[in-house]
């Protein structure tokens, strides 16, 4: 006696013999697969040819009826047959499936290593739209992020309201003094050579006298920066200074550098009107981005 499935595949009651004239009208074996899925349809949704009108026939859950007619159709048996024959062996793979589920989202996921989408062309050509990407979030407990790292971080206030996670290129570490200007990144007075980037840089930053920071952070010849005199984008004459990046902070900047929210492009209002705030709280850095693997034909390791 099977009793009742409390699956919710079937609302009927204990009569064994009820059971077995419905699973005789669904084909099983090598039968099984010349029925249409219409027909297996009709039997389960409560068609079956030979039920008397009054018998009822009722369904919960339409996956599991599904569940059903695959294990009808494979084994010839009923679902609650092949349950009740393989209850052990069932129940061992479902402690191995929890035991994994625990592994993969209590500890893996979130301190070890986690998969990620690209949604934006902000890191482009490095990393592409739709790119599946491996983090590597492991990493941080044991190192400082590095120059040139390609990392993951919770988007501070000014950068999105939504605090999103965001994936862009460690820039700039604390103390360093940085510029964009002629079409390049300087750092600490040196220009980088960037292979990886879509294209140069079509704008200047800081721009004194354009872009506002908390006391401290803007650097020119005044307070022991540096400072350079050129054609800014709008055309007219400017200078540029430097940005001091304080303790605790990074600051990040996307590969397709005139498409990209990124450090050069955040103001936070909270912090004054119209004040620039390029800085990620270390806090905030969550892992490296370690290998693109999907699509398969992009699978590389990234740098």
């Amino acid at each position: 006696m099977l009793g009742r499935m409390r699956s919710g595949l079937f609302n009927y009651s204990d009569d064994e013999a009820w059971q077995e004239r419905f699973f005789a009208e669904a084909p099983t074996g090598p039968d099984a697969f010349a029925t249409t899925p219409r027909e297996l349809v009709d039997i389960a949704f409560g068609h079956p040819p030979n039920f008397a009108p009054n018998e009822k026939f009722e369904y919960s859950n339409t996956n599991t009826v599904l569940l059903g007619m695959v294990v009808t159709r494979v084994t010839g048996q009923s679902l609650a047959g092949y349950l009740r024959r393989h209850r052990a062996g069932l129940l061992e793979f479902a402690d191995s499936v929890l035991i994994a589920l625990l592994l993969v989202f209590c500890i893996l996921r979130p301190f070890v290593i986690q998969a990620f989408f690209i949604p934006s062309g902000s890191m482009e050509n490095t990393l592409l739209v739709n790119d599946r990407i491996l983090v590597n979030k492991f990493i941080y407990f044991f190192r400082e992020p590095q120059h040139g790292d390609i990392a993951v971080f919770r988007a501070p206030r000014q950068a999105d309201p939504g605090r999103k996670d965001f994936i862009k290129r460690v820039m700039g570490l604390p103390g360093d003094r940085l510029s964009v200007r002629e079409g390049k990144v300087y750092r600490n007075g040196q220009p980088l050579g960037e292979s990886y980037i879509k294209e140069p840089p079509m704008y200047n930053w800081p721009v004194i006298g354009r872009d506002d920071f908390a006391p401290g952070v803007l650097l020119t010849r005044e307070n022991g920066g540096r400072e350079w005199e050129g054609i800014m984008e709008d055309g007219l004459p400017g200078r540029v200074g430097e940005v001091l990046v304080p303790p605790n902070s990074v600051v990040m900047m996307g590969d397709n550098r005139n498409d990209s929210n990124d450090s050069t492009k955040w103001h936070d209002s909270a912090m004054g009107e119209g004040l620039s705030s390029p800085f990620v709280p270390r806090e905030n850095v969550l892992g490296q981005a370690k290998l693109i693997f999907w699509p398969v034909p992009r699978m590389r390791v990234l740098h």
